[in-house]
């Protein structure tokens, strides 16, 4: 059950804007053969994360590249690699970095457009498939090693870069890690575990472990749970990868609302912008369109 009384919220979407034509690329990837066999592939945008300066940066996991919209709504393109980038996040001195499916933890300058390895490997052992990652007001990194776990091979990581360098590997049993934020308090990471359609709760102990981790909410459908945030008052935001919606969660685990796309049914990450930070962006990969919906009836 998602809620206890009251029926989610219905919030409309609307198109912010959407990968322009000159961009898209339709030809065949290595990706797209593995992920989406059959179907025309000509972007797949992810991790969008805003810049000090309004700028909106997302990923496009095929080609390697990474775009930029700026306010005024024109695509800039700031990168094209030999990577996939999966997650991407901006730190509140600038730092942007990305969690990339075959190169590790990796680091972009925009202005030279370089994007260079930050972390490639546990112990000499390379990492399974990057997802995406949450970076802490301590500049702690928490990122997912995904790969192609699932129900059949629940040994998806879960890991913490301390600023110090070492690593923690806080999560081994997962299934098919994905999204991941940390609550107001970072007292709690929650992880959207896609193939469980589940989010899973993962409290620290007072060493920085984890234990007791439990779901926090379960979903249905196809996919399941991609990107996520969280606003200030720990309203959980969880973008379904199958399902077409956003749905928000209040810190109980009840559904309040669901945000629906006007575009395709793959919504796979989320950022809260605005100059009141009362408007949600969603990507959705399919189309390449990104979303905007206005949260401030939220409260």
């Amino acid at each position: 059950m998602m809620y206890l009384e009251t029926p989610p919220k219905l919030i409309p979407t609307e198109v912010f804007s959407a990968v322009p034509a000159e961009f898209r690329r339709k030809v065949a990837s290595e990706w797209a053969d593995a992920n989406r066999p059959g179907a025309v592939t000509d972007c797949f945008i992810e991790g969008p994360s805003f810049d000090a300066d309004g700028n909106l940066y997302i990923v496009d996991i095929p080609f390697g590249r990474i775009f930029r919209i700026a306010p005024d709504k024109s695509w800039s393109q700031v990168a094209e690699y030999d990577g996939w980038p999966n997650g991407l996040k901006i730190d509140p001195m600038g730092r942007i970095l990305i969690a990339d499916y075959r190169h590790g933890l990796m680091e972009l300058d925009p202005g030279s457009g370089e994007v260079t390895p930050l972390l490639r490997s546990r112990n000499s052992e390379s990492f399974r498939g990057c997802n995406d990652l949450h970076i802490a007001s301590n500049g702690d990194i928490y990122f997912t090693d995904q790969g192609q776990t699932g129900l059949h091979d629940p040994t998806g990581r879960v890991y913490r870069l301390r600023v110090n360098g070492a690593l923690d590997c806080l999560i081994d049993t997962g299934i098919s890690p994905n999204g991941l934020v940390l609550d107001p308090h970072e007292a709690v990471l929650f992880v959207a575990m896609t193939r469980d359609n589940a989010v899973w709760r993962a409290p620290f102990m007072k060493d920085g472990s984890v234990s007791k981790v439990g779901r926090f909410c379960s979903l249905f459908g196809p996919s399941g749970p991609d990107g996520m945030t969280m606003d200030s008052a720990g309203r959980l935001f969880v973008a379904h990868a199958s399902l077409g919606h956003v749905f928000v969660f209040a810190p109980n685990g009840e559904c309040i609302a669901r945000i629906k796309s006007c575009a395709g049914q793959s919504c796979t990450n989320v950022a809260i912008g605005g100059a009141k930070r009362d408007r949600l962006y969603i990507t959705e990969s399919v189309t390449g369109s990104v979303l905007v919906a206005d949260i401030s009836g939220l409260g």
